[in-house]
């Protein structure tokens, strides 16, 4: 329960925020491992229809305690403002019963459960329990998730039906299908004193695999068995939800017509640039010719996720130490990044923040799928700007550190992907700004990045609210049609340079979260947005050091309130 207190006024914002933080790590085990906080990593949240009504009503009680109170300096209107867009945009999704919506291969309560697992430290007897006790809590987590989506299912609510059986696919996969079995990877991971488990802890360990793998099993079989029966073939979503997504992921509104026609002549732009470095890589190369020179070129490939891992990390590292104290105030803590193979080949490539206490630092994750051989330093570089530093990692890892300036809620809870993700690929831009793109190859693949970011804002809304194809669209591309998901697999893949496998998890990922993939693209240009006017406002004391400060000191937030609060400086 939420608690007001008399304390002064200056307080009582931030008292809310610490109150909201502790009363959802009771509720969420999981946020307790990936904040590194301990006492609860033998547990999963409660995923059933109560479990998600308890985190709903607790939202409600502390958008009553900020509404109800004044904030008494600047630091506390950004973090008012900030909270009540957050809080105001979830309660909203779940009130409106979008929750199905969060079935896709990407993101879902199944895939939460997993993923917790790669926030645990697998070294020493109490982690080892933990970890054990968290197996066998599996099966638990997934009947509750099931009940959850039979709930949905009886109102008519149900994932397309590309989202229910590519994800009971996921299962199989992570259940070995594919000869990469997660459960049991996991078990032997996990050591006491550099050495394998014993005795009854691995029995205990054992147990636990088996459960997890047969709880995992049985979730696939309701998806394909029960639900998708009864999953719509339409992958569309239509206006109403699509526009609750879109503010919910960026925080602010945007005209989605508006942003789908600025979309065309952004991917246009792109494309056009990217034809002129191509020529500097050969001359009166076309892009598909300069991609292949790069290619055939063994200084600029890895072939092996080893090999490529220790790029990554190396290449994070001379970043950190070059942009730090001269274009970027870097906290200490802040300086150490990871460079992690993901423990899975479903594709994605995340950036996990630091534990609290910068203990475990962040992280940035790649997935190999399987049967990669081959890693392009050229295409990759670009990325690991957008997970490291400047990108997911100076934001996320700053505002972790920056306790004297952010409540925990800040540092911890506040999310909003168009913020963030807009961030990350603005970062990406901005190196290329400070000269540190100026090789044709990796500049390629910073253009690459951004064009295929801007082509899948257009399908994202284009097949969402089955708009029509613009009949002057630039690339001739089947005039006046309405969008489908055959039509958006043809335009992705005239428009990136993803191999097949990946192209294909990146669509579904777009059909199944719709307002989630845009905004990186659409963020980048609020934040672009953001700073022309910052430079404005500022005349000849602009310094672009001094707005990257400033900007990220008001930590995350939607861009709604981000952009008011940056007006306010």
């Amino acid at each position: 329960m939420i608690h007001c207190r008399k304390v002064p006024l200056m307080r009582r914002i931030d008292n809310i925020a610490d109150q909201y933080v502790e009363d959802l790590i009771a509720l969420s085990p999981r946020l307790a491992t990936s904040m590194g906080v301990f006492g609860h990593d033998h547990e999963l949240d409660d995923v059933s229809p109560a479990g998600f009504e308890a985190r709903a009503s607790l939202m409600r009680r502390t958008l009553a305690h900020l509404n109800a109170e004044e904030a008494s300096d600047e630091r506390e209107q950004v973090a008012k403002d900030g909270m009540v867009e957050r809080l105001s945009a979830e309660l909203e999704r779940y009130e409106a019963n979008d929750t199905y919506l969060d079935l896709n291969v990407l993101i879902s309560e199944l895939h939460s459960v997993r993923n917790t697992f790669d926030m645990m430290s697998t070294e020493g007897e109490q982690n080892a329990a933990n970890i054990a006790a968290r197996l066998s809590a599996v099966p638990t987590a997934l009947r509750q998730y099931t009940d959850t989506l039979r709930n949905e299912a009886a109102a008519g609510r149900v994932a397309a039906l590309r989202q229910v059986t590519q994800v009971a696919s996921q299962c199989d996969q992570w259940n070995g299908k594919d000869g990469n079995d997660f459960w049991a990877n996991l078990k032997s991971r996990v050591t006491i004193d550099g050495k394998a488990v014993e005795g009854p802890l691995a029995d205990e360990l054992e147990a636990g695999v088996f459960d997890a793998r047969a709880a995992t099993a049985e979730f696939a079989t309701f998806l394909r068995e029960e639900l998708a029966p009864k999953a719509p073939e339409l992958d569309a979503v239509g206006r109403e939800r699509y526009a609750r997504a879109s503010r919910f992921f960026l925080g602010t509104e945007v005209d989605l017509e508006e942003t789908y026609a600025w979309a065309w002549g952004e991917l246009h732009r792109i494309e056009s640039e990217m034809k002129a470095v191509a020529h500097e890589i050969k001359a009166n190369a076309t892009v598909a010719e300069a991609v292949a020179v790069l290619d055939a070129d063994p200084q600029r490939n890895l072939s092996s996720k080893e090999e490529f891992q220790e790029w990554m990390q190396q290449l994070a590292n001379s970043t950190v130490a070059e942009l730090a104290d001269k274009h970027f105030d870097i906290p200490e803590p802040v300086r150490k990044i990871e460079c992690m193979i993901a423990p899975t080949a479903d594709g994605p490539i995340y950036y996990t923040g630091p534990s609290e206490d910068f203990s475990r630092p962040g992280r940035m994750w790649w997935s190999v799928p399987e049967g990669q051989k081959v890693f392009s330093k050229w295409r990759e570089t670009t990325t690991v700007y957008h997970e490291g530093v400047p990108g997911h990692h100076l934001e996320v890892g700053q505002s972790a550190y920056r306790s004297t300036l952010l409540n925990r809620f800040q540092r911890q809870l506040l999310w909003c992907s168009g913020h963030g993700e807009g961030w990350a690929l603005y970062a990406e831009r901005l190196m290329d700004e400070l000269g540190y793109l100026s090789d044709p190859g990796e500049r390629l693949g910073m253009l690459d990045a951004q064009g295929f970011r801007a082509a899948r804002v257009i399908i994202d809304i284009g097949v969402h609210l089955q708009l029509r194809i613009p009949s002057d669209n630039p690339f001739g591309f089947h005039p006046g049609t309405v969008w489908t998901s055959e039509l958006a697999w043809e335009f992705l893949s005239q428009h990136c340079m993803l191999d097949e496998a990946q192209r294909r998890y990146e669509l579904n990922r777009y059909l199944g979260w719709p307002g989630q993939a845009p905004s990186y693209k659409v963020g980048e240009r609020l934040w672009l947005q953001a700073r022309e006017d910052y430079k404005r406002r500022k005349g000849e004391q602009f310094n672009l050091k001094r707005f990257h400060t400033d900007a990220l000191n008001l930590g995350p937030s939607g861009l709604d309130p981000f952009a008011k609060a940056l007006k306010r400086l």
